[in-house]
């Protein structure tokens, strides 16, 4: 079964960054060829009852907000609100989560409940701050629970998973991880943190469900003192290897605290961490290339052999302050990292063309959808198209294009962020924002021109129409 072993999610909070302002990053990492557009909500008052893809629950006042969703999913891997409030999600194996699919394999399924994309989406909507997204999603998931696939063509038992979170405002953070009905959750307020498909919490917890400890007893999965109850010692699933997460997770750690003392974290620091492969280790990085991968690596590609799970469908930073004059941007990339370009985007502005496609499904269920075809109005599948060139195995040059496709789009980068408009008027945001697409599209199309591909034809056959 290839479970969803990857995604990765950083924080560096005020005091440990360059600019004082607290930064966030996040990997989605998803299966290959799963368009992930963006989706940009304005600020609604309630409506209908929400039909999500697996359960109704009554609709509430939304704030407005920009999130990055898997093209079938009403919910989002990562987004950001009008509050600067950000949350992304990883996905956990757990002993409750072990127990749920025994039960599915056996032919007697629980209750379905709320994805874990979809608590983000639902947190971006009702939290005015960390907290009050961390209440929101405990509040829902308490009533009810989480269960069902959230991988597209897959049944629940192999498609679904627990959640954790990571939850921020300019000034806090909080860690939220999940296990069926209950949780636990850490606040930060200072230093730097990573998550990652492992829990992190210990005996460490500053927030839990009531049943946590309880459960956990019950159960015999903790035999101690309940009032001390290790968290990721009862709750992690002992036929899961943690391996593929750990090792990902140590090294953003040792990442931002290298970057934390070394002048304090900065968007360019949280981009290599998002970038990285393993690069100038003892390990040496990629064998042969990043195309080719040789562990599970925070900048996740699909492995020829099928080991790794999917590529890193999209990226996220966002820097974080509460000056009601100053805009908030949202750095996404499309794609993996290291081929790809973060562009600026803006809450209640209008997004580029092309980055929200494909639009919503009818149905947001994922067993009623297969794999999407390449089209290249979608900026997504531009991209996705990039890396299908960069890493073309007829070439063999996955480090030499990479290369080329680095230091072009690293250009840019640095000049938009020195550009970005000090105003939050919309149109200059909107203008500015499809500008830097414009200029990214235009000098994407060059690379594949030069590298000798055909923007209107997909490299690889699963991206065609018709194709299985």
């Amino acid at each position: 079964m290839m479970r969803a072993w990857s995604c990765d999610t950083v924080v560096a909070l005020p005091d440990a960054t360059a600019s004082g302002r607290l930064l966030f990053g996040k990997n989605s990492d998803r299966p290959a060829g799963e368009t992930q557009p963006l989706r940009s909500v304005p600020a609604r008052a309630a409506g209908a009852p929400l039909q999500l893809a697996y359960v109704t629950i009554p609709d509430a006042p939304a704030f407005a907000h920009v999130g990055s969703a898997p093209f079938w999913c009403w919910g989002y891997e990562m987004g950001v609100n009008e509050h600067r409030v950000v949350i992304g999600n990883e996905a956990l194996f757990t002993r409750t989560w072990a127990e749920a699919v025994e039960r599915e394999t056996k032919g007697e399924p629980g209750d379905e409940g709320i994805l874990g994309m979809e608590l983000v989406r639902l947190g971006l909507e009702r939290g005015e701050n960390a907290r009050a997204a961390l209440d929101v999603i405990t509040g829902l998931l308490s009533e009810y629970g989480q269960w069902g696939s959230a991988t597209f063509g897959a049944p629940h038992a192999e498609g679904a998973y627990d959640n954790s979170f990571l939850i921020a405002d300019p000034h806090e953070a909080w860690v939220l991880e999940t296990f069926g009905r209950e949780w636990a959750a850490r606040r930060l307020t200072s230093g730097v943190e990573s998550i990652s498909n492992e829990i992190s919490t210990r005996a460490d917890a500053d927030l839990t469900s009531p049943g946590l400890a309880k459960l956990a007893t019950e159960s015999g999965w903790w035999t101690r003192d309940p009032e001390r109850l290790d968290v990721a010692d009862a709750y992690t699933d002992p036929q899961t290897p943690l391996q593929v997460s750990h090792i990902r997770r140590r090294r953003s750690l040792t990442m931002l605290q290298h970057a934390a003392s070394n002048g304090g974290v900065s968007i360019p620091d949280v981009r290599a961490v998002l970038s990285d492969h393993l690069e100038d280790t003892f390990l040496g990085g990629p064998y042969f290339d990043a195309s080719r991968p040789d562990f599970h690596t925070i900048c996740m590609h699909e492995h020829p052999a099928g080991f790794t799970w999917g590529n890193t469908a999209a990226s996220l930073i966002v820097e974080l302050h509460d000056d009601p004059e100053r805009p908030v941007v949202l750095w996404w990339a499309p794609v993996t990292p290291c081929t790809s370009v973060y562009l600026p985007v803006f809450v209640g502005v209008d997004l580029p063309a092309g980055t929200d496609q494909p639009g919503l499904p009818e149905s947001f269920d994922p067993r009623e959808h297969g794999r999407p075809a390449y089209s290249p109005d979608s900026v997504w599948w531009q991209w996705q198209h990039l890396l299908d060139v960069v890493k073309d195995p007829r070439a063999g040059a996955f480090d030499e294009r990479a290369g080329v496709v680095r230091e072009r789009f690293a250009e840019l980068e640095r000049r938009w962020r020195d550009s970005v408009p000090d105003t939050t008027e919309p149109t200059v945001l909107a203008e500015f924002s499809a500008a830097c697409a414009a200029e990214a599209t235009s000098v994407l199309r060059e690379l594949v021109t030069g590298f000798g591909a055909d923007m209107n034809e997909p490299i690889d056959p699963r991206w065609r129409a018709g194709h299985p």
